[in-house]
Order: structure tokens, then sequence, then C-alpha cells
């Protein structure tokens, strides 16, 4: 789903190719059974002749033994052994002692099973996820790391690592993501006091240093197993300090929204967050990871990779930038149909493109309605000034 958002003038507008997670199951069409995000989790046939360099796997096994089960699907330990060899294999750590391994082995359980949770409460919503969903962030992985689609291949089938379960892993993060959106996006009320609250945010940070920080979460659901995951976060800190790299274990193991972006969190300013979140940071170097900080639900470990003073940005009065009269919300939709020629959704996204660099407010869109035959101008909400 093509999604952009924007405001010019009075207008603010969302550009989309699907209307419904209906329209976006229609598009799906066929796909690798786990990269489905609500398929099952009965694994792929093993491979008849183990790729060269599945040493990684040799003491893994490949047994299809139920390992967990969450409401009414099946962890195999097949699946935990492709999941830990995925780790292993992209971590960018050396290979684990048995010790490290079996202590993997539970977090990675433990992760597989909250995947399954998300699953099912994304079946729930009939969301679903398409193939062109999971390649998008496989070729953003792949951008990353400077790697190629082939190289990454490459890379797995070595490690003993089938594609279906990264593809898996990946569009589990997409469905809650959209699981997520879809419970909390008609509850948005944008008020002239949240305009004014953000200005203020924006203008106090204006002279205070800024972090880029990563983080890691880990919740903590129940005050008994607060001694469980501070031992977790605590094996996460030591495999980030022996040299796995931090956005692939905040893809494998953060439990916060920013995982999908392997746990970027994006530039923040002192005193933006919770208090012993922000000592932390104004006492780490550049480079550097944190220990477990125990803060609201959870534990975090948070990786720091930039530092900026701030310089007094100018930030314009509000006063000046108010519009006068309501705010008007509006949606334009392109539809594809169900099954879209490539040429025609490749056409399609070059005119929503074009659209969004182009357009210039409410009014323009309602004229475009009436040049162009088949697009759809949706108001969304008017939210007084």
């Amino acid at each position: 789903m093509l999604t952009k958002t924007y405001i010019s003038g009075l207008c603010g507008a969302v550009l989309a190719l699907c209307v419904s997670h209906a329209c976006a199951q229609a598009l799906s069409g066929p796909r690798h059974p786990q990269a489905n995000a609500t398929a099952s989790a009965t694994p792929p046939p093993a491979a008849a002749n183990p790729p060269p360099g599945a040493a990684v796997m040799a003491d893994i096994g490949t047994s299809d033994n139920v390992a967990a089960i969450v409401n009414d699907s099946i962890i195999t330990e097949y699946d935990v052994d492709q999941r830990m060899a995925l780790f292993i294999a992209t971590s960018g750590a050396a290979v684990p002692s048995p010790e490290v391994k079996k202590k993997l082995r539970d977090q990675i359980l433990k992760q597989l099973e909250t995947e399954q949770l998300q699953i099912q409460e994304a079946r729930h919503k009939n969301i679903t996820v398409s193939p062109a969903d999971v390649d998008k962030s496989i070729n953003r992985i792949t951008t990353e790391n400077h790697l190629t689609k082939e190289q990454l291949e490459g890379l797995l089938a070595k490690a003993g690592v089938e594609m279906g379960t990264l593809r898996a892993q990946i569009a589990v993060q997409i469905a809650w993501q959209k699981a997520v959106e879809d419970e909390f996006q008609d509850r948005v009320n944008i008020t002239p006091a949240d305009i004014d609250a953000e200005l203020a945010r924006i203008s106090e940070g204006a002279t205070k240093t800024h972090f880029l920080v990563s983080e890691i979460f880990l919740p903590v659901d129940n005050p008994d197993l607060d001694g469980k995951v501070l031992k977790d976060a605590q094996d996460i800190e030591s495999q980030l300090q022996s040299g796995a790299g931090f956005t692939n274990v905040a893809r494998q193991f953060s439990q916060s929204p920013t995982a999908a972006a392997g746990g970027d969190l994006g530039w923040v300013y002192q005193g933006q967050l919770a208090t012993e979140i922000d000592n932390a940071l104004q006492g780490m170097q550049i480079g550097t990871v944190s220990p477990p900080i125990r803060s609201n639900g959870g534990y975090y470990i948070l990786g720091l990779r930039d530092r900026q003073v701030g310089v007094g940005t100018h930030i314009p009065d509000p006063a000046t930038i108010k519009p006068e009269g309501p705010l008007r919300i509006v949606r334009l939709l392109l539809p594809i149909g169900p099954t879209p020629p490539k040429a025609l959704l490749d056409n399609v996204v070059k005119i929503a493109g074009q659209i969004h660099d182009h357009i210039n407010g409410c009014d323009a869109l309602d004229k475009l309605q009436q040049q162009i035959h088949g697009i759809v101008v949706q108001d969304i909400a008017k939210m007084g000034i």
C-alpha cells in the first residue's frame, strides 16, 4: 500500500492505492506460506542436501517436535532452529558457545510466542501482508547492509536458513504495525492545543543537546518476571558487546514498534524521554551501548549513534502560521482493482507521486477529481481551529 501524508494550506491529504484491508488481501496474490502474516506455524520440509557451510546449524537440529502452543497455533522445534540460525547468521557476532546458545534459544522461543499472538490479532482484524510489502522491507535491509538480494540469499543458504524464515519474521512485523494502526487510527484527534504543544516542544528543544538513538525494549508484563526479563536484557547486551549488530538484534528481540526499523528511535533531545533514559543518554559516548535500563513498562537497551549540540533553531510564532477557519483533512484514493498488472501498478504509483509533489490545497483535489476519471476524494475529518 502506498501512503503519503502532507498538509498544504488548509488541507491535509492522504493518498492510497487501497481503501481497506480487504483490498490489500485481494492484491496479495500467491505467497510463501510463511510470508503470510496469518499463515500457520507448520514448517517447510528440511532441505534434502544441506547447503555448504551450514555448520551453524550442525548442532541445532531440525526436529518437527512441538516447542510451544499459543492458543491454537503450534511452534515447532524447527521454527526455533530456523530463527536461531537466522539470528546467528545475520547478527555479526561469533558463533555462540553452547551455554549462550541455550540462553539465546529461550529468548527466541519467547519471541516466537509473542509473534504468534500478534499474528492471531492480525488475523482477527482480517489483516494480511502482501509479498510486495515483504520485498520492500528486504530491499531496505539489503541497502542498509550494502548487499544484493542474491548475496543475502547466499548468506542465509550458507547458514542453512530458509528464505521463508526471514520473510515470515518481516511479515509479522508488518502485520503488527498494520494491526496497531487499525486499532488507533480512528482515535486520532488533532486539536489546536496539540499543535501549540508540539511547536512549544520543538522550540524548547532547539537549544538542548540532541541524541540519535536506537533502542531495544523488553516489556515486563508481570512484576514476578522482572528478574527474568532483566536477565534476558543482560544476555542481549552481552551479545551486542561481543559484536552483534544492534539493528539485527533489535529486529529479532525488541518489542517496541521501532523493531521493524531496526530499533531506530531517531533524534530526541535532552529532557524529552523518561528521566532514567535521559540520564543514561547524557552519560553515553557515540557508538556505545547502554546496560539494561528499567523504565516504564520494562527494560530498554540504548545505542547512541550520534550527538548534536542545539544551536537555537528559530521556531515561527504559532500566531503567524495558524490558518483561519476549519482544518479540512482529505483522502485521495486511486482504485486499481484486486489484481492489477505490474505496468498499471507502476503507472499509478508514478501518478500518485506527481499528485503529491504538485498539489497545493483541497480545492486542487476537488478539481482533480473532475479531471481524472475514477479517482475518489473523501473528507476524513474537519477540525475547528
